[in-house]
């Protein structure tokens, strides 16, 4: 690299004498490499989870997940927050916000609450963690289905949100969402008993979401069932 460096700037500067064009190609080598292994600010990685831990009910959907956030430069990266969004669903599922740091994957009673708080990532370190993400209101109950979910951080040295990966969420693998318990987030071929209870059990949940959300409406339409049940008798 050195001698191209030379051939330059001798090029540019033809006057200088080789020995000192080889000083100042020397002295840009250095001050070049101290920045990118010391002062370089890089971006965060992550990837897709293997697993995931889910419960939902009609009024809380709640999704952990292991995620592993890498830091390609030299500077350490402050993460502020963390959300999961749905880019390919309406604007009514909202985002799934960060609420807690458990320590393990799956849940139990030994688990012990730790509300979010910032963190660090080293410069070109890795850093494993488990995040807890629960929708602020009622408004998302996965269907049996893929979703295409994206990881978003906010950081410490940039405005706004950044996008970190965007992956596959099997949410057709819950196949007992009241139980609050792991499952695997790989393309699996579920039995036709299994994806039968799945498809029954959130059904069921959309079901009672929609009698919350419209109770009175709900009850006007039985009642002109039965009204209509009863002239059909006579």
């Amino acid at each position: 690299m050195l001698p191209l460096m030379a051939a330059a700037v001798q090029d540019a500067f033809p006057s200088i004498p080789g020995a000192g064009v080889v000083s100042v190609c020397a002295l840009i080598f250095t001050v070049a490499s101290f920045w990118w292994i010391n002062a370089r600010q890089g971006h965060l990685k992550s990837w897709e989870p293997h697993s995931f831990a889910a419960i939902v009910h009609c009024s809380m959907a709640r999704l952990r997940l292991p995620l592993v956030l890498h830091n390609t430069g030299a500077k350490p990266i402050v993460v502020q927050d963390l959300r999961l969004t749905f880019p390919d669903e309406p604007a009514s599922h909202l985002p799934l916000l960060w609420i807690s740091s458990p320590s393990r994957l799956q849940p139990g009673p030994e688990d012990v609450p730790k509300l979010p708080a910032g963190f660090a990532v080293a410069g070109r370190e890795a850093q494993q963690l488990l995040v807890e993400f629960e929708a602020p209101f009622s408004g998302f109950v996965p269907e049996p289905r893929d979703y295409k979910v994206q990881l978003q951080a906010k950081v410490g040295h940039r405005k706004g949100w950044r996008s970190l990966v965007t992956f596959t969420l099997r949410a057709a693998n819950i196949i007992d969402p009241d139980r609050y318990t792991v499952y695997s987030n790989a393309p699996l071929e579920l039995t036709k008993e299994d994806r039968q209870k799945a498809d029954a059990a959130l059904l069921e949940l959309l079901d009672g979401q929609e009698g919350l959300s419209a109770p009175g409406e709900r009850k006007r339409r039985d009642s002109l069932n039965d009204e209509g049940d009863t002239g059909t008798n006579l």
